[in-house]
Protein backbone atom coordinates (compact mmCIF):
# COMPACT_ATOMS: atom_id res chain seq x y z
CA UNK A 1 0.00 0.00 0.00
CA UNK A 2 1.31 3.39 -0.98
CA UNK A 3 2.31 5.66 1.45
CA UNK A 4 -0.71 8.52 2.30
CA UNK A 5 0.79 12.13 2.88
CA UNK A 6 -1.03 15.40 4.21
CA UNK A 7 -2.98 16.01 1.45
CA UNK A 8 -4.69 12.34 1.26
CA UNK A 9 -5.31 12.80 4.60
CA UNK A 10 -6.84 16.42 4.36
CA UNK A 11 -9.15 14.45 1.66
CA UNK A 12 -10.08 11.56 3.58
CA UNK A 13 -11.64 13.57 6.76
CA UNK A 14 -13.22 15.79 4.76
CA UNK A 15 -14.81 13.03 2.64
CA UNK A 16 -15.28 11.25 5.81
CA UNK A 17 -17.61 13.83 7.11
CA UNK A 18 -19.58 14.20 3.62
CA UNK A 19 -19.24 12.00 1.09
CA UNK A 20 -21.71 13.81 -1.04
CA UNK A 21 -19.67 16.89 -0.98
CA UNK A 22 -18.55 18.11 -4.65
CA UNK A 23 -15.21 17.49 -5.54
CA UNK A 24 -14.89 21.22 -6.09
CA UNK A 25 -15.36 22.25 -2.37
CA UNK A 26 -12.94 19.48 -1.58
CA UNK A 27 -10.42 21.28 -3.91
CA UNK A 28 -11.21 24.42 -2.64
CA UNK A 29 -10.67 23.72 0.52
CA UNK A 30 -7.54 21.74 0.17
CA UNK A 31 -6.38 24.41 -2.32
CA UNK A 32 -5.60 22.24 -5.52
CA UNK A 33 -7.04 22.07 -8.15
CA UNK A 34 -10.34 19.62 -9.02
CA UNK A 35 -8.53 17.36 -11.46
CA UNK A 36 -6.40 16.66 -8.43
CA UNK A 37 -8.64 15.50 -5.93
CA UNK A 38 -10.03 12.90 -8.43
CA UNK A 39 -7.00 11.76 -9.19
CA UNK A 40 -6.26 11.54 -5.51
CA UNK A 41 -9.45 9.80 -4.52
CA UNK A 42 -9.43 7.47 -7.50
CA UNK A 43 -5.65 6.29 -6.51
CA UNK A 44 -7.19 5.81 -2.39
CA UNK A 45 -10.01 3.35 -4.02
CA UNK A 46 -7.65 1.39 -6.26
CA UNK A 47 -5.39 1.04 -2.91
CA UNK A 48 -8.26 0.19 -0.66
CA UNK A 49 -7.60 3.27 1.24
CA UNK A 50 -11.18 3.82 0.63
CA UNK A 51 -13.39 0.54 0.58
CA UNK A 52 -17.21 1.96 -0.29
CA UNK A 53 -19.46 5.15 -0.34
CA UNK A 54 -22.95 4.77 -0.20
CA UNK A 55 -26.56 5.86 1.90
CA UNK A 56 -26.90 4.61 5.38
CA UNK A 57 -30.55 2.92 5.62
CA UNK A 58 -32.40 3.25 8.81
CA UNK A 59 -33.65 -0.59 9.16
CA UNK A 60 -36.23 0.89 11.47
CA UNK A 61 -37.86 2.55 7.86
CA UNK A 62 -37.76 -0.99 6.45
CA UNK A 63 -39.69 -2.43 9.67
CA UNK A 64 -35.89 -4.03 10.86
CA UNK A 65 -36.76 -3.03 15.07
CA UNK A 66 -34.37 -5.74 16.25
CA UNK A 67 -30.78 -5.01 15.91
CA UNK A 68 -28.87 -7.93 17.28
CA UNK A 69 -25.61 -9.43 17.43
CA UNK A 70 -25.44 -13.26 17.53
CA UNK A 71 -21.94 -14.82 18.95
CA UNK A 72 -21.62 -18.18 17.46
CA UNK A 73 -19.25 -21.00 18.01
CA UNK A 74 -18.12 -23.24 15.18
CA UNK A 75 -17.23 -27.16 15.64
CA UNK A 76 -13.85 -25.82 14.38
CA UNK A 77 -12.31 -22.66 13.41
CA UNK A 78 -11.54 -23.76 9.67
CA UNK A 79 -15.39 -24.14 8.85
CA UNK A 80 -15.83 -20.37 8.81
CA UNK A 81 -15.36 -19.94 5.46
CA UNK A 82 -18.01 -22.47 4.62
CA UNK A 83 -20.33 -20.42 7.09
CA UNK A 84 -19.41 -17.26 5.89
CA UNK A 85 -20.70 -18.38 2.26
CA UNK A 86 -24.39 -19.98 4.23
CA UNK A 87 -24.51 -16.48 6.04
CA UNK A 88 -24.33 -14.65 2.46
CA UNK A 89 -27.91 -16.07 1.69
CA UNK A 90 -29.57 -14.65 5.10
CA UNK A 91 -30.20 -11.07 4.25
CA UNK A 92 -31.04 -10.08 7.92
CA UNK A 93 -27.48 -10.94 8.24
CA UNK A 94 -25.46 -7.26 7.34
CA UNK A 95 -21.85 -8.16 9.31
CA UNK A 96 -20.01 -11.34 10.20
CA UNK A 97 -16.69 -11.19 12.13
CA UNK A 98 -14.16 -13.75 12.49
CA UNK A 99 -13.05 -13.08 16.26
CA UNK A 100 -11.10 -14.31 18.83
CA UNK A 101 -12.50 -15.05 22.71
CA UNK A 102 -15.53 -17.00 23.28
CA UNK A 103 -16.96 -17.18 19.72
CA UNK A 104 -15.52 -18.23 16.55
CA UNK A 105 -17.59 -15.57 14.57
CA UNK A 106 -19.45 -12.19 15.72
CA UNK A 107 -22.82 -11.31 13.46
CA UNK A 108 -25.03 -8.66 13.20
CA UNK A 109 -28.39 -8.64 12.28
CA UNK A 110 -31.56 -6.99 11.96
CA UNK A 111 -34.95 -8.79 12.42
CA UNK A 112 -38.49 -7.23 12.37
CA UNK A 113 -39.52 -8.65 15.78
CA UNK A 114 -38.90 -10.80 18.28
CA UNK A 115 -40.84 -14.25 16.53
CA UNK A 116 -38.49 -13.41 13.66
CA UNK A 117 -34.93 -13.26 15.01
CA UNK A 118 -36.40 -16.48 17.12
CA UNK A 119 -36.94 -18.33 13.03
CA UNK A 120 -33.79 -16.40 12.54
CA UNK A 121 -32.17 -17.80 14.90
CA UNK A 122 -33.49 -21.29 15.08
CA UNK A 123 -34.21 -21.95 11.61
CA UNK A 124 -31.27 -20.28 9.96
CA UNK A 125 -28.47 -19.62 12.17
CA UNK A 126 -27.95 -22.63 14.20
CA UNK A 127 -28.97 -25.00 11.08
CA UNK A 128 -25.93 -23.96 9.26
CA UNK A 129 -23.69 -27.14 9.17
CA UNK A 130 -20.95 -26.53 11.94
CA UNK A 131 -22.74 -24.23 13.93
CA UNK A 132 -22.66 -25.91 17.39
CA UNK A 133 -23.70 -22.76 19.46
CA UNK A 134 -25.12 -19.05 19.10
CA UNK A 135 -25.49 -16.54 21.99
CA UNK A 136 -27.74 -13.66 21.23
CA UNK A 137 -27.33 -9.84 22.40
CA UNK A 138 -30.13 -7.03 21.35
CA UNK A 139 -28.98 -3.91 20.92
CA UNK A 140 -31.66 -1.30 22.64
CA UNK A 141 -30.23 1.51 20.89
CA UNK A 142 -26.92 2.56 19.03
CA UNK A 143 -25.29 5.46 20.46
CA UNK A 144 -22.43 6.06 18.42
CA UNK A 145 -21.39 5.08 14.44
CA UNK A 146 -18.91 6.87 12.88
CA UNK A 147 -16.07 5.97 10.53
CA UNK A 148 -12.31 6.25 12.25
CA UNK A 149 -11.05 9.52 12.72
CA UNK A 150 -8.15 10.39 10.16
CA UNK A 151 -5.65 11.50 12.19
CA UNK A 152 -2.18 13.72 10.70
CA UNK A 153 -0.66 13.53 13.25
CA UNK A 154 0.84 9.80 12.47
CA UNK A 155 3.57 10.56 10.03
Amino acid sequence: MEKIDQLDKKILSILSKNARIPFKDVAAECNVSRAAIHQRVQRLIDNDVITGSGFDVNPKSLGYSTCTYVGITLERGSMYKDVVAELQHIPEVVECHFTTGPYTMLVKAYARDNEELMRLLNGKLQGIRGVVATETLISLEQSIKREIEVNFDNE
